[in-house]
């Protein structure tokens, strides 16, 4: 045992122990800080490099699962619902072990509560609080929790999640600061993501607005420029399928002059009312028609416009309601994507109405220069009667006086024969002057208003709207002849399905390659009864022998009927 005197040496040397162990606390303490800020702030400008909003998101949610050593990170980017999940980031777990487990959440449980309190949430383990339900089957075991909210511009735009502190600890109020920090950051890197996403479309839609506006002034037909206009929209949106209708002047309907994408050779040529589905809802109120989900949309299943493995779709009319809707265009993603938003909607109203302006000049174009060649054609007609025609009179007039001098009988009748073909000359002149002089008047109704105005008129005593498609130059190719026995054709065969077939659907194709003209009528009814009349079956057969074509009537092993008449369009 020592003095007193060596304690009291002792107990200073202890003291000074205690403080240096102390100071080296403290300056472990301040390095560790010190390296956590600047590993913070290379994360700050990590995330804030990026611009594209794909990459930026992975960047966020990789810097924050450094920053506060965790295992596991998400971040669940918040839908246009506001209550649950559109899309899911994560790190630190394994493509394999993500198949395995199923669909990403979509907000419930502990997810859900900080969709509905977005304030930050530090747990030591999660199955205590009492939002939880536990984990799907194949994911990985978690405690600890960490969630803390992004906010874009006051807007809530997702949730960061962090799981399982690397070495059993607890998340601490430090790493809620650095969360915290990060999120804000991670803020303004979002916001300029989506401003640079943003310009980037537009920039898009404007040059696809040059490209067709390009075209149009080029003489570009008609179905070109269309396809133009559906191809660009399809892929600007991310749209599986595009498709673009006009109106049918004569009977108000709308026809699918094109399609392209998934589902689009069913749809080619379909006739739609102007109202009951998306793309007559958009004509008729001149304004964009959203569907969260075609396959589950009133407006799609009831009618003839039917889609199957699709999901979002917009339609959007073709011009305004002060200059007129040239058509509509319908774009569809495929099922599960995204729903169509209103920013999205936006620059495509823009550019469908820019591409009605467009078309809307290449008619003021073609206008003017079908009056120059009018006008050019009445000069000339004018030219050809008041001098051609004048001087070749005048030369026969000649030639037939002179004739009376001449003694020689061969060459009397010589001259007889030249005052003839002037005559007959002049006879063609004066044709060719009265075709110069005829307008294109349109003359007649042509077979597809026809075909469309007989469907109608079939509806009401069917008791349903049946489908129709039409594709070929039906007005242009099918003499009058032809077009009458196929609406004569076409309104018995619907008559015959009203009165006898029990049916609750049915379609007719009308087809026309330039050589033959094919109508095809089906319905899902209970067939022809056996020992019935069959006169009208016999009209039709009758009509098709006279024009030299066919007539075939089967029963598909399905069920219904299936009648295909066809005739040449040059009669032997």
């Amino acid at each position: 045992m020592g003095s007193p005197e060596e304690a009291r040496v002792r107990l200073p040397q202890l003291r000074l122990d205690e403080l240096l162990e102390e100071l080296q606390a403290r300056l472990d303490a301040a390095r560790g800080t010190r390296d956590r800020v600047h590993s913070l702030l290379e994360a700050v400008l990590s995330v804030g490099r990026e611009l594209d909003l794909e990459q930026a998101l992975r960047s966020i949610v990789e810097a924050a699962a450094v920053l506060v050593d965790a295992e596991y990170a998400a971040l669940g980017v918040i839908g246009p619902d506001g209550r649950r999940l559109s899309a899911f980031h994560t790190v630190g777990v394994t493509e394999e072990e993500i198949a395995r487990i199923g669909p990403y959440p979509e907000g419930h449980g502990i997810l859900g509560e900080l969709i509905r309190n977005p304030e930050p949430l530090r747990l030591p383990k999660l199955s205590e609080h009492p939002s939880s339900y536990g984990f799907p089957p194949h994911h990985p075991p978690m405690n600890t929790f960490l969630g803390v909210p992004i906010r874009v511009r006051d807007q809530v735009f997702g949730n960061l999640y962090l799981t399982e502190k690397r070495g059993g600890g607890q998340f601490d109020e430090e790493d809620v600061s650095v969360t915290l920090t990060l999120a804000v950051a991670a803020g303004v890197a979002i916001d300029n993501a989506r401003l640079y996403e943003e310009s980037r479309l537009r920039e898009r839609w404007l040059g696809a607005n040059a490209e067709i506006t390009h075209s149009l002034m080029s003489g570009a037909e008609r179905a070109e420029v269309l396809g133009l206009i559906a191809e660009r929209a399809r892929e600007i949106t991310g749209a599986a399928l595009a498709v673009v209708a006009m109106p049918m002047e004569e009977t108000g309907s709308l026809t699918v002059e094109l399609a392209l994408g998934a589902e689009a050779e069913a749809l080619r040529g379909l006739v739609l009312p102007a109202g009951g589905n998306l793309i007559g809802e958009a004509f008729s109120t001149v304004a964009a028609v959203i569907s969260a989900d075609v396959s589950e949309d009133e407006r799609m299943s009831a009618g003839p416009l039917r889609l199957t493995g699709l999901g979002p779709a917009v339609a959007v009319p073709v011009g305004t309601g002060d200059s007129g809707v040239r058509g509509v265009v319908l774009l569809v993603r495929a099922s599960g994507d995204t729903p169509f938003t209103g920013k999205e909607t936006e620059p495509l109203q823009v550019f469908a109405g820019q591409a009605a302006i467009a078309m809307e000049l290449a008619e003021r174009r073609q206008d003017a220069e079908r009056i120059a060649v009018l006008t050019d054609r009445d000069r000339i007609a004018r030219d050809l009667h008041d001098l051609a025609i004048q001087r070749l009179f005048a030369t026969g007039m000649t030639l037939q006086s002179a004739g009376r001098f001449i003694e020689h009988p061969e060459a009397s009748e010589r001259v007889a024969r030249a005052v003839d073909d002037l005559d007959e000359t002049i006879k063609i002149i004066r044709s060719t002057i009265f075709g110069l002089r005829t307008r294109d008047g349109a003359g007649g109704t042509g077979l597809r208003a026809r075909a469309v105005r007989v469907v109608g008129e079939a509806a009401p005593v069917l008791g349903f709207a049946p489908s129709v498609r039409m594709e070929g130059l039906l007005d242009t190719d099918v003499p009058k002849e032809v077009a009458d026995h196929v609406v004569a054709v076409l309104s018995e065969s619907l008559t015959n399905i009203a009165r006898h077939a029990r049916a609750d659907r049915a379609e007719a194709v009308l087809v026309t390659d330039g050589r033959e003209v094919r109508l095809s009528v089906t319905d899902n009814g209970v067939g022809v009864p056996p020992g019935g009349r069959r006169s009208g079956l016999r009209n039709m057969a009758e009509r098709a022998e006279q024009l030299g074509g066919t007539f075939e009537l089967t029963e598909p092993a399905d069920g219904g009927t299936s009648l295909v008449w066809r005739a040449p369009l040059k009669q032997p």
